[in-house]
């Protein structure tokens, strides 16, 4: 019997980071994205209601499978418990250098 992995994905979105933690995590078949299947949040018996958790259930409500741009992410983790997920102000918003815009495809392959 296989043990069940659970991935804790970092991510940068409109100027916060996004914590989540789903079953499955691939390159997908989109170029420059990273597929994010199954969403896990945490119990929904649980007293203490985390703000920021029950805003990520309502941004990813009905959602069956993101695609996250690659620049985008910031770490992908293999973890053996599920956490709890969270959105947290990104420490760029702090600084005034602003990080250049990369392309994804190299100079050479367009036209």
């Amino acid at each position: 019997m296989s043990e069940r992995r659970i991935y804790r994905v970092a991510f940068h979105n409109q100027g916060k980071v996004f914590e989540i933690f789903a079953a499955g995590v691939s390159q997908g078949n989109l170029f420059g994205f990273i597929e994010v299947e199954e969403i896990l949040f945490g119990e929904k018996s649980a007293v203490l209601v985390d703000p920021s958790e029950e805003a990520l259930k309502h941004e990813f409500d009905g959602v069956k499978r993101s695609y996250i741009p690659m620049h985008s992410i910031l770490r992908i983790d293999e973890v053996e418990k599920q956490g709890t997920a969270r959105i947290t102000k990104s420490e760029q918003d702090s600084g005034t250098v602003t990080p250049f815009p990369m392309p994804v495809m190299p100079e050479a392959t367009r036209e």
